[in-house]
């Protein structure tokens, strides 16, 4: 469901997106947009002698597709059409490898709403990026300014 101000959103309340399947080509087009060739990712030979076993995906790029991924619920559902900015990132953890072939999905959760003014309130949201065994690979708070509903 759309939603239009802060006030249309209550503590509690979860998101979880759809999920999307991590590519080699997808490890190798970030390796190339960020220029971070790290062998973690880009060495077959490299990864296999790490405690993966294999290559992983970038943390940040795991974080960026995952933290997208929310917004195929649609653009006014975790952010209201009153969005003002991206307000902030806290407590950004990295807490599992993500493989190629790894399904990633996230689970989002308001846990505290912010008045700032009669204007703007700030939404703070706990996500957690899973993969498809449920696990949680990276989990952070989000915080979006937004503007407020003109009725009280």
């Amino acid at each position: 469901m759309e939603k239009e101000s802060f006030e249309d959103y209550k503590v509690g309340e979860k998101f979880i997106s759809p999920g999307r399947t991590i590519t080699e080509t997808d490890i190798v087009m970030f390796a190339a947009f960020t220029g971070d060739w790290h062998p973690l990712h880009t060495n077959v030979d490299y990864a296999a002698k790490t405690p993966f076993g294999e290559r992983i995906a970038h943390g940040m790029l795991t974080l960026c597709v995952g933290s997208a991924l929310i917004f195929r619920l649609g653009a006014y559902v975790t952010l209201p059409k009153s969005f003002i900015a991206f307000y902030g990132m806290d407590k950004v953890r990295f807490t599992g490898a993500v493989k190629i072939g790894d399904t990633i999905r996230c689970e989002t959760e308001v846990v505290e709403l912010q008045e700032k003014d009669d204007k703007r309130g700030v939404i703070v949201s706990q996500n957690n990026i899973k993969n498809q065994r449920g696990e949680d690979v990276v989990v952070y708070t989000t915080r979006a300014l937004v503007g407020r509903s003109k009725k009280k």
